[in-house]
C-alpha cells in the first residue's frame, strides 16, 4: 500500500521541479532559457550576463533592457572583431525577436553588461533579475552563476 503512495509523492516531485531544473521562464510566447553570469573578482565594477530566448508567437518582440539587483546599470552589448581588434558596444534600441526565432546572448557576441556592481557576482550563487520587452514587458529571472568555464570570452569588460 506504501509503494504508489511513494510512486505518486515521487512523480509529483519531479513534475514539479521540472522548471526549476530547467531553469527557464515564460512570458506569452517567449521562452528565455537559462539566465547565468561569470563570477567577478571583488573589486570589480562590470559583470556580464547570458541567456537565451526563443519567440514562439506570430508577432515579433523586442528585448529593449532589464535590471539585475548585484548592478546599477543594465546593458545590452554587441561584440564585433574589425581588423583584427575586439569591440564592444551598447545595442541602441534592442534586439529583435522574429516570430520562430531564437536569439542567444552569449559570450563572444551579444550580451548583457551589468555596469556599477554593488557586489561581487559568486559562483554557485544567484541573483534576481529582470528582462524587459516591448510587448512581453518586464518578466521577472534568476541568474545562475557558473564556472568561468561555462561561459568563457575572449573579450575584456574592462574600460566599461
Amino acid at each position: 500500500m506504501k509503494t504508489p503512495a511513494i510512486a505518486a509523492t515521487v512523480a509529483a516531485c519531479f513534475a514539479l521541479s521540472g522548471p526549476a531544473a530547467a531553469h527557464e521562464f515564460k512570458a506569452g510566447d517567449l521562452t528565455i532559457d537559462h539566465p547565468s553570469s561569470r563570477p567577478t573578482p571583488p573589486a570589480a565594477r562590470v559583470g556580464a550576463g547570458y541567456v537565451s530566448i526563443r519567440n514562439d508567437g506570430a508577432e515579433p518582440d523586442r528585448l529593449v533592457g532589464g535590471s539585475a539587483d548585484v548592478a546599477g546599470r543594465f546593458e545590452i552589448h554587441a561584440s564585433t572583431v574589425e581588423d583584427g581588434v575586439a569591440r564592444m558596444r551598447r545595442v541602441e534600441g534592442g534586439i529583435v525577436l522574429e516570430p520562430g526565432a531564437t536569439i542567444k546572448l552569449a559570450s563572444g557576441g551579444s550580451h548583457i553588461m551589468l555596469l556599477d556592481l554593488k557586489e561581487p557576482i559568486v559562483k554557485g550563487q544567484s541573483f534576481d533579475g529582470t528582462l524587459v520587452f516591448e510587448r512581453a514587458g518586464t518578466v521577472p529571472v534568476r541568474f545562475s552563476v557558473e564556472g568561468l568555464g561555462v561561459a568563457t570570452t575572449s573579450f575584456s569588460h574592462e574600460g566599461h
